[in-house]
């Protein structure tokens, strides 16, 4: 009995965890990574070295002003909508 437990238990926690991962993934009316990144290097940066899908939004790092920033993009439009130094 504890071992059917047990192999529900993981089973459960896989399929959770699968979900997860899935969210992390642009939605279908979400601008492409690529114009999103013109986007970005039009607003001032003049490098972008990470972009990804993250939380509901594009997320990633860059070079601006010769400084390493963070930034969260929208995933409609490839506006900026916040950007702070990277720690």
């Amino acid at each position: 009995m504890k071992r059917l437990a047990a192999t529900a238990l993981c089973g459960s926690l896989l399929l959770g965890s699968s979900t997860v991962a899935r969210a992390d993934q642009p939605g279908p009316d979400w601008m492409p990574m690529e114009q999103v990144k013109t986007k970005v290097l039009q607003s001032g940066y003049s490098q972008v070295t990470e972009l990804e899908a993250d939380d509901g939004r594009w997320e990633g790092e860059g070079i601006k002003n010769g400084k390493r920033m963070e930034f969260h993009a929208d995933p409609k439009t490839g506006v900026i909508v916040s950007e702070k130094l990277d720690d």
